[in-house]
């Protein structure tokens, strides 16, 4: 399923959008008087990017009367001056949606583009090493957070709390026995027998006491490259390739590739996030 088509935003999604921005209509398009003459707006890429928020900018045009003419794939990765989208429609139409448009794509584009980075570097440093992105995204922006770190090549972490078991530290303390892994694990185990069990750690004795437990995940928490290379040479694997060693907290494209290199089959990241947005250029023409 194309990523375009697996996270989308809904109606009322796209109409706050374009409410946050021309809720009480443009004054400057207005006052002028060129509200309804004919023109057309084009979007393309200032910089390298990779695209993303292109199908909600196209049905924010649509929801304003415009018309797209052409409108690049989510994904795409454009070099500077590649166009992305096209619009046609009455210059009120277009002036309506250029803003709230360029910035919902900027923002986008800017986290997938972080995020291919991220993958790039670990994949040079170990092919086959997997990126996930975690749930901490902004709050408000999960759905199309999700579709740019889709888009960038990672996958996702976690989508939220009902959807797998993660033991941290903060639910440990709340055992008879805290430190009793091999019993924590095999009471969830016993429970819910079809999921696997994931644990956050913080030590490399707590890694290797895990794995001795017989977690199926462990993950490493703001770890060196270091210390994760002890826990994965410490670790030998049952037949089933588990426990998978996830290293997390901190990583970003410049040390990713330090990070693939100690032996993770995973790498945790949220740092996406919070990138700096792609520039993209618009040119709005009368017709």
């Amino acid at each position: 399923m194309p990523i375009a088509d697996s996270l989308t935003l809904s109606e009322a999604e796209i109409d706050r959008l374009l409410g946050d921005d021309v809720g009480y209509g443009d004054l400057t398009t207005r006052l002028a008087g060129i509200a309804a003459a004919p023109g057309e707006i084009v979007f393309s890429a200032r910089d390298a990017l990779v695209l993303c928020g292109v199908e909600e900018a196209a049905r924010m045009f649509a929801r304003l009367g415009a018309s797209v003419r052409f409108s690049a794939p989510t994904g795409l990765a454009a070099s500077p001056g590649t166009v992305l989208l096209k619009a046609e429609g009455s210059a009120g139409a277009l002036h309506a949606g250029w803003k709230a448009c360029q910035i919902l794509m900027e923002w986008a584009s800017g986290v997938a583009l972080a995020t291919a980075k991220i993958v790039a570097a670990a994949e040079t440093a170990a092919p086959g090493v997997r990126v996930v992105c975690t749930r901490k995204c902004v709050p408000y922006t999960k759905t199309l957070a999700l579709k740019a770190v889709l888009a960038g090549g990672a996958e996702v972490h976690r989508l939220g709390l009902s959807e797998t078991v993660m033991l941290f530290a903060e639910h440990r303390v709340f055992f008879p026995s805290p430190d009793d892994l091999k019993a924590i694990i095999a009471r969830v185990r016993r429970v819910a027998p079809e999921q696997a069990v994931m644990m956050e750690v913080s030590s490399v004795a707590e890694a290797l006491a895990a794995a001795d437990a017989m977690a199926d995940v462990i993950q490493l928490e703001k770890f060196s490259p270091e210390e994760i290379g002890a826990v994965v040479g410490g670790i030998v694997k049952r037949a089933d390739g588990r426990p998978v060693i996830a290293a997390a907290g901190g990583i970003n494209a410049q040390n990713a590739g330090l990070y693939a290199a100690s032996g993770a089959d995973v790498l945790v990241t949220s740092s996406p996030y919070y990138a700096k947005p792609a520039d993209i250029q618009v040119r709005l023409t009368p017709r």
